[in-house]
């Protein structure tokens, strides 16, 4: 009797903070420094030097703009986290009856008989730490945070930016015509959004062609936007 092949086990992609991270700042920046840079260069200015000290002086405010905001939404989740927790905690000593027909509700709403939820309620209620460590996953929708997710968050999300800000940026430093690095600028973006969409799709096991062209209409239409905004600013 021949013996059955062991089957395959599923592959899923899980998306990690910092692709998350990454996809935000990565996408500001190259949009924003470009809308600014491309505004310039369509109005009255004709020195590079201009536009490059411009362009640095957004990329550094941004990019710093963006890492706080980085760091305050990881935190925020960190803390609030640490609240519920606490709160779960008091819970689950002051009214361990409620919480106990809580973990039966959670569980009878995935399929499972009253009898059954109450049976695992029970079982749980005898083991405190998994006890509230299920109640936070499960009837809260909480994942315990990294502690230092919000400093990574903060780096990862800024550099992302500053990386993002000199590709459209970089026609300037190098071309000394203004409106050929212009020219420029809008290639070297356009290729970077369709590269950058191929690789955000391969991340999010997307299909790339689809974020590719997702990602470029996107990153289009606000550094359009941007740009149209900038030139009418006399």
């Amino acid at each position: 009797m021949q013996s059955q092949p062991a089957p395959k086990l599923e592959s899923h992609i899980t998306l990690p903070s910092a692709v998350r991270d990454i996809i935000i700042g990565m996408s500001d920046g190259l949009t924003v420094p470009f809308a600014i840079a491309a505004g310039l260069a369509s109005a009255a200015a004709t020195d590079s030097t201009i536009i490059i000290a411009a362009v640095l002086a957004e990329i550094a405010a941004g990019s710093i703009s963006m890492g706080l905001g980085g760091f305050l939404a990881a935190n925020t989740e960190a803390e609030h986290f640490a609240i519920e927790r606490a709160r779960e905690e008091r819970e689950v000593e002051a009214v361990p009856e409620i919480e106990e027909k809580e973990v039966a509700d959670v569980l009878v709403g995935y399929g499972l008989t009253r009898d059954e939820g109450m049976a695992v309620a029970n079982s749980l209620r005898q083991r405190k730490e998994d006890w509230i460590n299920f109640m936070m996953k499960f009837e809260l929708g909480l994942e315990t945070p990294d502690r230092l997710q919000a400093v990574k968050s903060a780096a990862t999300v800024a550099g992302a930016y500053i990386v993002g800000g000199f590709i459209p940026l970089s026609p300037y430093l190098f071309i000394h015509s203004v409106q050929d690095a212009f020219l420029c600028s809008i290639g070297v973006t356009a290729l970077a959004l369709l590269v950058f969409g191929y690789l955000r799709g391969h991340a999010i096991g997307a299909r790339p062609l689809y974020s590719m062209l997702q990602t470029m209409l996107v990153g289009g239409v606000a550094a359009t936007a941007a740009f149209l905004i900038a030139k009418l600013v006399p």
